[in-house]
């Protein structure tokens, strides 16, 4: 009996360690589960930080790149801008197109400045203060628009001049003198030699004597010589020349004629060869630097005694025009018709 008691709880006893066996392990099966359950989540919230990450770095590396072109086309729109102010200068009838130009310019300046290059920033930092690319197209139609109303203007400025230039030899008929300078009905010219002509700009020219650029020249508001070519002069002697001629035409009721002006190397060269001596050596000349002008050789209109000289002899120097001492009467090569500018 009592061995059947012992069987008993040994029985029991084994039971019940088999009960909190089973017990343990489930207990363990669900913690591990949960551990396993845990780092899936934290490895999904990683996986999706990830991806928004690269969704937004790709967002900004794309408004930078739109940013970018859209800073470029303003600053090309900006250079064309000032190219065509500059070459429009006193020459379109209604100023206010100039004025609507430097308007926007100045506006499109501020907006570059304020906007980096996109070398300045890189794909990881957030897109800088300044423009958005749809502001930075806006503005830069804007000054193209702006651009384009300015160049028709001054073409049509230089069209009408042409036409009322035309119009007004036809109705005087005032023929040219061979130098290529208009010239009077009164009397002849003194000039006996081959026809030469003033010149245009030298393209490429590296700015010596004889070969100026047009950046350097400035073409003047009135006059084209026989070939059509209008006359040139540096800059600042042309803006002197445009303020003595409405002095003068204010005195004799038309424009300064004018012959020569701006005269590149390779014409003084062939002027040198054909008039030997009287012509400067090529690359010394006045002409070739800009700063010199020729009236018609005409005696009676801008000879010696004539009251066109007088007037120009006296009132050239407020102007910064004057004629060279060796040029005068007693001078060492008399030219009644050569005028320098001296500022």
């Amino acid at each position: 009996m009592a061995a059947a008691v012992v069987a008993v709880a040994l029985v029991a006893g084994v039971g019940v360690g088999l009960g909190l066996q089973r017990s343990q392990d489930h207990a363990r099966l669900q913690a591990e589960a949960s551990a396993s359950v845990e780092v899936a989540a934290s490895a999904r919230a990683q996986d999706t930080a990830a991806y928004g990450a690269a969704v937004a770095r790709a967002g900004r590396e794309a408004g930078a790149a739109a940013r970018g072109a859209a800073r470029d086309a303003l600053l090309a729109a900006v250079e064309q801008g000032n190219e065509t102010l500059a070459a429009s200068d006193g020459e379109v009838a209604d100023g206010a197109v100039r004025d609507t130009l430097a308007e926007v310019l100045q506006r499109a300046k501020h907006a570059l400045e304020s906007t980096p290059a996109a070398s300045a920033t890189t794909s990881s930092e957030p897109a800088a203060d300044g423009e958005s690319a749809a502001a930075l197209r806006t503005l830069a139609a804007e000054v193209l628009a702006a651009q384009k109303a300015v160049q028709t203007a001054h073409d049509e400025w230089v069209a009408a001049r042409a036409e009322q230039e035309a119009r007004e030899a036809a109705e005087t008929q005032r023929p040219r003198a061979p130098g290529g300078g208009s010239g009077g009905d009164r009397c002849e010219t003194t000039y006996d030699g081959p026809p030469f002509y003033t010149s245009p700009p030298t393209r490429g020219g590296d700015g010596s004597n004889g070969r100026l650029p047009e950046s350097m020249l400035r073409a003047t508001s009135w006059g084209v010589d026989p070939k059509g070519t209008r006359y040139w002069l540096r800059t600042e002697a042309t803006q002197a020349l445009e303020r003595l001629n409405v002095a003068f035409r204010a005195q004799f009721g038309h424009d300064l004629d004018l012959d020569l002006t701006y005269r590149d190397f390779d014409t003084q060269t062939a002027m040198r060869k054909a008039l030997g001596s009287i012509a400067a050596v090529p690359g010394t000349s006045k002409h070739g630097t800009g700063y010199a002008l020729d009236v018609p050789e005409l005696p009676c209109e801008y000879g010696w005694d004539t009251p066109q000289r007088a007037w120009l002899v006296a009132n050239g120097p407020s102007y910064g025009w004057v004629q060279p001492s060796w040029a005068l009467r007693n001078g060492s090569n008399p030219e009644y018709w050569h005028y320098e500018y001296v500022g």
